[in-house]
């Protein structure tokens, strides 16, 4: 197996690191040399303009495909994200659903998975706020809304399943970690108090709070040239109030099946 990386890395079995960056296209042509399958992953989840999105999840994805499709590559598997169902919502929803859109006219067999949000140990985003949850202490956005989780290995699993189906070309797929109509945050506080063995404090921030803690960021990022987390658009995302998979036409074509719900999930992320 090969993979691209823009910083060195440590020799790993079964692994070889190629150097490269999709934004800039070097390396990709190697990478994907005499390849059956590509699996793209990269992806920009910060920004405070819409290039810094695009650059990574609309060019870049074109210049995967493209080396795919030059390397006679049988399939590709994009991942992208759940936020691609309402690209209208920020500037990162938008660029991973015109991402998807690159592979419409791709030659080459091409699948993508839309997973919700992805957490597990190393996790930069939602692994922070369930620390704080651990420890006593859980701030939210303050509304009701509904969301599905999947654990890492769970997505990981899901798409070495996908190396083993049969080749499909077109379809795009939804997958969690199989809790039907996923969670609010009150069910995510009863998870955690349980195996926390103790009461959380939950502290609801209100919508107009982040949001203009998120313009503020705006701002900011664009008179620093800093790619900043919460903004505008993530906090609309984060109000959304639909984030439930449809997740049943995914098992019905692989050979897969969640195993790690959230309260094994928060075990697995911060072992006792």
């Amino acid at each position: 197996m090969r993979a691209l990386t823009r910083t060195p890395r440590e020799p790993k079995p079964g692994i070889t690191w190629i150097a490269g960056d999709i934004v800039e296209g070097r390396g990709v042509d190697e990478l994907v040399d005499g390849c059956d399958a590509v699996l793209h992953c990269a992806g920009a989840v910060r920004g405070a303009r819409q290039r810094d999105f695009d650059v990574v999840n609309v060019a870049g994805t074109e210049c995967v495909v493209r080396a795919a499709e030059r390397s006679g590559a049988t399939r590709l598997l994009a991942l992208s994200s759940l936020a691609a169902r309402e690209p209208a919502l920020s500037m990162y929803s938008s660029s991973k659903r015109r991402g998807e859109a690159v592979l419409q006219n791709a030659s080459v067999p091409w699948t993508v998975f839309r997973p919700p949000a992805v957490y597990g140990p190393g996790d930069k985003e939602l692994l922070p706020l369930f620390r704080l949850m651990m420890q006593g202490i859980a701030v939210v956005p303050g509304h009701a809304g509904r969301t599905s989780l999947i654990y890492v290995t769970d997505l990981v699993r899901a798409m070495v399943a996908w190396l083993g189906a049969p080749i499909s070309s077109g379809r795009c797929f939804e997958l969690d970690d199989g809790t039907p109509n996923g969670y609010d945050w009150s069910d995510m506080l009863a998870i955690a108090t349980e195996l926390r063995g103790a009461p959380i404090r939950r502290v609801n921030v209100p919508h107009a709070v982040l949001a203009s803690i998120g313009l503020a960021n705006l701002w900011m990022g664009r008179a620093l040239h800093r790619a900043p987390m919460l903004t505008s658009g993530k906090v609309r995302e984060l109000f959304h109030r639909d984030w439930v998979c449809r997740a049943q036409d995914i098992r019905n074509v692989l050979s897969w099946q969640p195993e790690v719900g959230f309260a094994e999930g928060l075990r697995l992320s911060f072992p006792v």
